[in-house]
């Protein structure tokens, strides 16, 4: 279960703690006609970035160009926590932060693994999200909404809050 944060700062900070748990979304392009992609993410809090790596030959790579404004859907595994994280997108030229997010299983998508020409580093440097974070279990989310359907005096069930963070704002 996830918990209310209750100032931009405690959701900024809950939200990296979160991108830490799973490390999988859906990465989109602005005015791209590309659907979201499924990605594998690395969020730097302390640098307030999020990395991809990927092919250099990717559609994705080709609708970023010089840079673009992405979003990044990210979903807890347990579906109590959901994130939708804008900013602008580029590729990132350092071998130094591509070694030290290098694994086993990224070399498994690049024919002659690190020293590929093709690997490329994304950086998604965020700039506004929006939060979801459910504070009750699936039973109790179902319970609260069967009462909320229910009851002449409750207009929509309590079931999490939602929070925007604005990046600016928290340091």
């Amino acid at each position: 279960m996830a918990r209310r944060p209750e100032t931009d700062q405690d959701a900024a900070d809950q939200l990296w703690k979160r991108l830490q748990d799973t490390r999988a979304g859906m990465l989109s392009i602005d005015d791209s006609t590309q659907h979201p992609q499924p990605m594998s993410h690395f969020a730097d809090s302390d640098s307030g970035v999020i990395w991809f790596i990927t092919s250099s030959d990717t559609d994705l790579v080709g609708a970023v160009g010089h840079g673009g404004e992405a979003i990044y859907v990210y979903q807890s595994q347990k579906g109590d926590y959901h994130a939708s994280i804008k900013g602008p997108l580029v590729v990132y030229e350092s071998e130094e932060t591509l070694d030290s997010l290098w694994s086993t299983p990224i070399a498994a998508w690049f024919e002659k693994g690190r020293e590929d020409p093709k690997v490329t580093l994304l950086q998604l440097t965020p700039r506004e999200a929006a939060i979801w974070a459910s504070d009750s279990n699936p039973i109790l989310v179902g319970l609260k909404m069967i009462n909320a359907a229910l009851s002449d005096d409750i207009s929509e069930p309590d079931v999490g809050v939602h929070h925007v963070i604005n990046f600016r704002d928290v340091a």
